[in-house]
């Protein structure tokens, strides 16, 4: 992997490669930045979210959850290496093939974007939040999440939905965040909050005490706790 990556540096392929070869050996911090330079390079890659998923879980129980602290440097990934999925190499036929789970028309260029898009339009959902109007905000976090699946746009929705009385809509978003950060203590505090709504008191009280093993003093936590223990 290391020598095709000397051949190719950013290659999809021998990144994946050895970031599951890192995993094999229980080197989780190693594949996570892997795993990460692979969705810098294509953020459309399955198999790359998948692996982060199961080294951020790996890593918080081996770490604990300051374990980001102790990750070794995410490497950046220039504009021209993700450019190069897109502009074939006229001196290296068949080196820089696009992948196939590149999106069509220039995936570097619209992967890069497709990110500040997706920004953008959380943004503008934290803005209408900011002025009571939660429906047209779901609205904006609806567009930013087609673009891009991040655990704050989803919390941030959830919030909305709650305002909106939506609480089934909002504990499925707390989930979705929780299967991106499983230790998250807005979605593990907005999914009990919605669960306490939906009279499923089991479930809520067992994400409060999830989230006061992370903050034990969250009195916004016990309070609600409190609340649920009466119930």
């Amino acid at each position: 992997c290391r020598s095709a990556l000397d051949l190719v540096p950013f290659g999809i392929k021998p990144l994946l490669r050895r970031a599951a070869a890192y995993e094999a050996l229980e080197r989780y911090q190693l594949a996570y930045v892997d795993y990460k330079t692979v969705l810098q390079v294509d953020c459309s890659v399955q198999a790359a979210h998948d692996g982060v998923n199961r080294m951020t879980k790996a890593l918080l129980e081996k770490d604990g959850v300051n374990w980001r602290q102790k990750l070794p440097p995410i490497p950046t990934v220039p504009v021209s290496a993700q450019m190069r999925w897109s502009i074939p190499s006229a001196g290296a036929p068949g080196a820089n093939t696009p992948p196939a789970t590149a999106p069509r028309g220039g995936p570097g260029e619209s992967t890069a974007a497709g990110m500040e898009r997706a920004r953008t339009l959380k943004e503008e959902g934290n803005e209408l939040v900011k002025k009571g109007n939660h429906k047209k905000a779901v609205e904006k976090y609806s567009e930013s999440l087609k673009l891009n699946q991040e655990c704050a746009t989803y919390t941030n929705r959830a919030l909305c939905y709650l305002t909106l009385k939506q609480y089934k809509e909002a504990a499925q978003d707390c989930t979705e965040a929780l299967r991106l950060d499983p230790k998250n203590v807005k979605a593990l505090y907005r999914r009990a909050q919605a669960l306490k709504e939906l009279k499923d008191y089991k479930s809520s009280i067992a994400d409060i005490k999830s989230l006061l093993k992370t903050e034990p003093k969250n009195t916004a936590a016990l309070r609600l706790l409190q609340e649920l223990n009466r119930a």
